[in-house]
């Protein structure tokens, strides 16, 4: 039970700063060996760092021994351990890169309040606290105290200090620009959360059931400072994620796996809505009139947080004058601090050194002029992006790109995609049956968090009979979608719920050769690449706060906005979108019966019914022009 608790444990920190463990098919991508050792050039050393309350949070700090010369304070504060622990302990990576380690700064990690070897009570997404009271903490408070300590009492500093982190700990990088330290000059918060409602735990409302198990990490308290796991996760007895789900049955038959006892679990389960107890935990309404320089790093494949980078560069870039830029890879979660050759998401190989040019060019050059005084500008664009389809790095003045245009495609007869045809009342319907709902993915396995089907091919999908396809014919240019992307539905029911999944697709060529990574069993010819998909909880089509009921057989307008991309789909390749109401277990089952509270939804909820999506449906695109 112990080894596994350090696996998961260890999947989670590559938010710290260390490689993360995750199964992958690749054949060549393994870790970059390298003879470095930190402890020949780096003194440890623990501390605990007084709050303004008196809480103290415990702080590693790793100094170059070589002290002829003064060094910037980067820092990277995280609820999940900073280990190892002890003086003598080293990370094998300390910086946000190899290169930055190389070339020296003074490295400080942080357990945050409530966590691991900190005091204090932890709370979840903690709510920022504008125009504090005395007395009153959260985690940018936590932040400027934890600065002004540094610059006090750490020796050799010259006076900058940056911030950096990926997920959790990205969060808690944008939330160091809240009510900044004057000495806080550079953050980049990468893959951040931005709203637990529309990252990681739920998308549009419908909850994320393949998150469910990271629901240990985040609900079980402690009542002391502590180097060990004080939380376990729920032994499950089975690798097949799919049918482990389907047997559980109803969200209220998990109760057996986590108790009172686990409060983030209690917390999903009392407020299903999008009501004030979230809107508090989002963070990124509190973006504005932003000082220190900031870059916001994501991946366009990344399954847990590609709500937050975008969202978090486009209100900063909407509400600030300060110094904002973003960058756009094609990674999974995090994978731009790995160091592996060949990038690859799933079976879809992308080129190699793609996080090793973004480490050495964009991310250490960024660093490097803010807090070490390089002079001139930074040389980095506003947006830094690559292109999925085409597979090259693209750069632009804004994202998403001014040289845009707005296209609609209809949903037409006969699986067609295509421009807005003559309008004609007629549908396609299929039964969506909650005991057989549609896969996400066609592997057998348990995953922690899923990456892979972010990329995966969907012709399992398009092959079933609830599952609605249309496309174009084989494109004889290129097309380039770079941005946005709206679906509006014309849609009934026979219940009085649904969820709508709209998923857009690049069907490649039949000739299309096959990577080392493709699976064995698969085959890239007419291989059907998911570039991006996006659910949407039907009861909340008017407002995420106050869900409604459909009205059976009401034809009803429901609007799924999709994430940004950047993706070309080739000369010879088709623009494919399915439409689904089921995406198991990625997404629980709706009930398909209208109740107040999916988390208490009895089996006899869950009935089987008729979905119509009428061919006055809409998808607008935004194009490059050429």
């Amino acid at each position: 039970m112990r080894k596994i608790i350090f696996i998961l444990s260890a999947i989670i920190l590559v938010s710290c700063g260390r490689i993360g463990i995750q199964p992958s098919t690749n054949k060549t991508n393994t870790r970059v060996v390298d003879t470095y050792n930190p402890s020949d050039f780096y003194n440890k050393k623990e501390i605990t760092i007084p709050m303004r309350d008196g809480i103290k949070l415990h702080t590693t700090i790793y100094s170059p021994k070589d002290t002829s010369k003064k060094y910037p304070i980067i820092m990277s504060r995280t609820p999940y351990s900073c280990r190892p622990y002890g003086s003598n302990e080293y990370k094998a990576l300390i910086s946000p890169n190899r290169k930055m380690m190389k070339e020296g700064n003074i490295v400080v990690y942080q357990d945050v309040r409530g966590r691991w070897n900190s005091e204090g009570v932890y709370d979840n997404m903690r709510a920022y606290i504008p125009n504090k009271k005395e007395g009153e903490v959260d985690e940018a408070s936590d932040t400027y105290d934890t600065i002004e300590w540094l610059i006090n009492n750490v020796q050799n500093h010259n006076g900058n200090v940056g911030v950096w982190g990926i997920s959790y700990p990205g969060f808690y990088s944008t939330y160091s620009l809240l009510d900044a330290h004057p000495a806080l000059k550079a953050v980049s918060p990468q893959a951040p959360i931005g709203d637990f409602f529309f990252d990681d735990f739920h998308h549009n409302g419908a909850y994320l059931l393949s998150y469910w198990r990271a629901t240990a990490v985040f609900g079980y308290m402690k009542d002391q400072p502590t180097t060990e796991e004080w939380y376990s996760f729920p032994e499950l007895g089975t690798e097949d994620q799919y049918q482990f789900f389907l047997d559980a049955g109803p969200l209220s038959n998990l109760d057996k796996y986590y108790k009172e006892d686990n409060v983030f679990w209690q917390q999903l389960k009392e407020h299903p809505n999008y009501d004030d107890f979230w809107q508090k935990r989002g963070i990124i309404q509190h973006l504005e009139n932003i000082k220190p320089a900031v870059m916001t790093v994501g991946g366009w494949f990344d399954a847990e947080d590609l709500y937050g980078p975008l969202n978090t560069y486009g209100h900063i870039e909407k509400n600030s004058s300060n110094y904002n830029t973003i960058v756009m890879g094609p990674w999974s979660h995090g994978d731009w601090s790995k160091e592996t050759k060949r990038q690859a998401i799933g079976n879809v190989y992308f080129g190699d050194d793609i996080s090793k040019f973004y480490q050495e060019n964009i991310e250490t050059k960024f660093f490097n002029h803010f807090l070490k005084g390089e002079g001139g500008t930074t040389g980095l664009p506003e947006a830094y992006v690559f292109d999925t389809g085409a597979k090259e790095w693209k750069t632009f003045d804004s994202w998403p790109p001014k040289n845009t245009t707005k296209e609609t495609y209809s949903l037409q007869r006969n699986q067609r995609l295509g421009q807005i045809a003559t309008r004609e009342y007629s549908f396609q319907e299929f039964v969506s049956d909650p005991k057989k709902p549609v896969p996400y993915t066609e592997d057998i396995k348990m995953v922690f968090t899923p990456r892979k089907f972010m990329t995966d091919d969907q012709r399992f999908a398009a092959r079933r009979p609830d599952v609605l396809v249309f496309e174009t014919e084989p494109l004889e240019e290129p097309l380039t979608l770079a941005g946005d992307i709206l679906a509006k539905l014309s849609v009934s029911t026979s219940g009085t719920d649904a969820d709508w999944i709209v998923k857009v697709i690049d069907v490649y060529p039949a000739n299309h050769e096959n990577y080392e990574e493709t699976q064995s069993y698969l085959k890239m010819g007419n291989y059907h690449q998911m570039v991006r998909s996006e659910t949407m909880r039907g009861r909340y089509r008017n407002n995420f706060s106050k869900p409604e009921p459909f009205v059976p057989g009401e034809v009803t307008q429901v609007n799924v906005q999709l994430q940004d991309v950047f993706h070309t789909f080739k000369k010879g390749h088709k623009l494919q979108v399915q439409v689904q109401s089921t995406m198991f277990p990625y997404i629980d089952i709706n009930p398909q019966t209208y109740v107040d509270n999916i988390f208490e939804a009895k089996p006899e909820d869950f009935q089987k019914q008729t979905h119509r999506v009428y061919n006055t449906s809409l998808i607008e695109f935004t194009l490059l022009k050429p």
